[in-house]
């Protein structure tokens, strides 16, 4: 190497750009903890109490935890403005663009009127308190159906699920789209928050900041793989056409949405979990042979690449698509799943990098065209 010569990071791989309190990714033996507790031991928890948790850093008591469920009610209902816009916004544009623009839209309140919350504490959650009914009557009015109005008194998922499909769920369903959530509730310094980051770092208001960050939760190497991976297993077909699929991909160079991951040298702890849960509920006979596809395409990723004395294993985004269209969810809409529950990290990181926040500004090498 030159005297001259600057060593960089491409990706940024590897780099530590910051400190947090918030989760810790310990890759090399797959483990994700929330405010130092293991994800695994939060998995069964109620939904709003993990979202304490990872917002203000300690376990919520019975008040705490009420209040929240209360704000989280009052601000589940679109205001009638936002529903113009909400209907102004071409049917089949993708959800994820439609949630990146309508964040800086919505009515936010101008100052705090909450004694628990500070001003853009309350603002976020307002914004998180939305997006269940921004995706559900964005789905709704592309299949020319009404909206619902929220159900007072429901649980987070819940409401989702009534405002989504028009009926109130079953509670194993909320009970495993609450698991599901908490798992993907929050991943340290991913690509989505470390743009919130970026963004927050200008001194840009909190909202500009969770557009940023869900308009970088949208591509297919991050968020976006959950759609992908599932769409992979459509159209594959069934499970004994997984391995020439994988083989040919390979052979091809062509990655394989939803098997391994950046961080995780080994299982991603949260696709423990998702898998038998997926398998618990794939009951109807297409879910079954889509789980059968993907569980195929796994067994043979994993054959491939023993041949080279290398591991590999699916990631978190691999069978939650799963779990999500056993739910009645269409595939277009998985990533703004991700985005309704990710926020809550993202409301967590502007909070906490807010308190000393500095310009983040990098330096590029320049290179002249030869």
């Amino acid at each position: 190497m030159s005297q001259n010569e600057t060593v960089f990071s491409k990706d940024l791989s590897g780099v530590v750009v910051g400190e947090t309190a918030i989760s810790d990714v310990q890759g090399d033996i797959g483990l994700l903890s929330y405010r130092g507790i293991d994800v695994t031991e939060l998995a069964d928890k109620p939904f709003l109490q993990v979202v304490w948790l990872v917002l203000f850093g300690d376990w919520p008591d019975a008040a705490q935890e009420s209040q929240l469920a209360q704000f989280m009610d009052k601000n589940s209902e679109l205001s009638s403005s936002e529903i113009e816009l909400l209907e102004k916004i071409p049917r089949d544009l993708h959800p994820m663009l439609m949630l990146q623009g309508m964040m800086p839209l919505l009515t936010l309140p101008a100052s705090s009127s909450c004694t628990e919350f500070e001003l853009d504490a309350e603002r976020g959650l307002t914004m998180a308190a939305k997006i269940p009914a921004l995706i559900a009557g964005h789905y709704r009015l592309g299949m020319g159906k009404s909206l619902v109005s929220s159900t007072p008194g429901a649980s987070f998922h819940e409401n989702f699920l009534n405002l989504f499909h028009g009926e109130a769920p079953a509670a194993a369903d909320v009970r495993m789209l609450d698991t599901a959530q908490i798992l993907q509730l929050e991943h340290s310094f991913n690509c989505g928050t470390f743009a919130g980051r970026v963004c927050a770092s200008t001194l840009a208001p909190i909202q500009s900041c969770i557009s940023a960050s869900i308009g970088t939760l949208f591509g297919k190497l991050h968020g976006g793989a959950d759609q992908a991976a599932l769409e992979m297993a459509m159209e594959i077909g069934s499970a004994d056409k997984a391995a020439t699929y994988v083989n040919n991909a390979l052979a091809n160079k062509q990655k394989i949405m939803g098997m391994g991951h950046r961080e995780y040298r080994t299982v991603d702890p949260r696709a423990k979990i998702l898998k038998p849960m997926a398998v618990e509920l794939c009951q109807d006979e297409q879910s079954k042979e889509l789980l059968a596809t993907l569980v195929a395409v796994e067994d043979a990723c994993q054959a491939a690449f023993a041949k080279n004395d290398k591991q590999i294993w699916a990631n978190v985004e691999f069978y939650k698509g799963a779990v999500f269209h056993s739910l009645g969810i269409p595939t277009h809409y998985f990533t703004a799943m991700f985005a309704m529950s990710r926020v809550f990290g993202y409301i967590a990181h502007y909070l906490e990098f807010s308190k000393d926040s500095c310009l983040i500004r990098p330096r590029g090498v320049y290179r002249a065209n030869n």
